[in-house]
């Protein structure tokens, strides 16, 4: 009977070994790539997953989950007649699509993935996924909320819309298990147009939207940092690598810290073509006031 050489079963494990590892590297990659697969912009800002998330339609308020494992955003325009609000989910080592109907409002999530905040609603996480929507109740459920993000603290912060299309930013803060009332933020903050709030889990600084004097445009995105003594600092602007002559709103920034998401109105004032566009979040700690 023939037998094999020693020396050649040696070269078969070898290859075996070495094509386990490349797949073995290959999935790794997949895994390690939580942006949809996308080669991950610097500091001049690019659109979003062009033709897979930036059309030439209408695409708005792209957030990750904090486990970067689901992209929420809505759509409008082609195949989407009306509003429609998508998900990208990693499934399979692969980005999956699918369509959430109805349209749920601008979603934000708590930083430990928990809870789904829409506006002055919410959902919460369950084993079969998400759970219905629930109100806040009191004292919000009667104002105007386009926006609210959370903070690890549980610190609630959040825009009113006004009839009159102004807008301000409130808070209010998680104390004996319930939210006290909502406070008015200062005047640095509220001192034109605020809109669309995203605070960091620590607090460390805010970033909203909005008109104020010595602007680029219709709507530009400011920060604002926490100082020593608690309170915020001015609004600064972006400056004009973020901010155009068009409309730039809805910003946050990935729950890994590296990149800042925001919106782009591309198209004429009927916001028929709005996309969403990613920078290295560098910017921020080069804006950072300096001691």
């Amino acid at each position: 009977m023939y037998r094999l050489s020693s020396s050649v079963i040696l070269f078969a494990a070898f290859l075996i070994a070495s094509c386990t590892t490349q797949a073995q590297d290959k999935n790794q990659t997949k895994t390690a790539s939580p942006y949809l697969g996308q080669t991950p912009p610097g500091s001049t800002p690019e659109a979003f997953a062009s033709h897979i998330v930036t059309t030439e339609y209408y695409e708005y308020g792209g957030v990750f989950t904090p486990d970067m494992k689901e992209f929420y955003l809505r759509r409008e325009g082609g195949k989407y007649e009306k509003m429609t609000s998508t998900v990208f989910q990693y499934k399979n080592n692969q980005w999956q699509e699918s369509v959430i109907s109805p349209r749920i409002w601008n979603p934000f999530f708590s930083p430990d993935g928990k809870t789904m905040h829409l506006g002055k609603r919410y959902k919460e996480r369950t084993e079969a996924g998400w759970s219905e929507v629930k109100s806040l109740g009191s004292p919000f459920k009667d104002l105007p909320i386009m926006r609210l993000t959370a903070s690890s603290k549980g610190t609630y912060f959040f825009d009113e819309f006004k009839p009159d299309f102004t807008g301000s930013i409130r808070y209010s803060r998680f104390v004996d298990g319930k939210h006290e009332e909502p406070k008015l933020l200062s005047k640095k903050i509220n001192g034109g147009k605020s809109f669309h709030p995203f605070i960091t889990p620590d607090e460390s600084y805010l970033i909203f939207d909005g008109e104020r004097e010595g602007g680029y445009g219709d709507s530009d995105i400011y920060i604002s940092y926490r100082q020593q003594d608690g309170s915020w600092g001015d609004a600064i602007n972006l400056g004009d690598k973020i901010n155009t002559g068009a409309s730039e709103a809805y910003a946050s920034v990935t729950p890994d810290g590296k990149y800042l998401f925001f919106n782009r109105n591309m198209g004429s004032d009927e916001y028929e073509n709005v996309d969403i566009f990613w920078v290295d979040a560098g910017i921020i700690e080069a804006l950072r006031p300096k001691p």
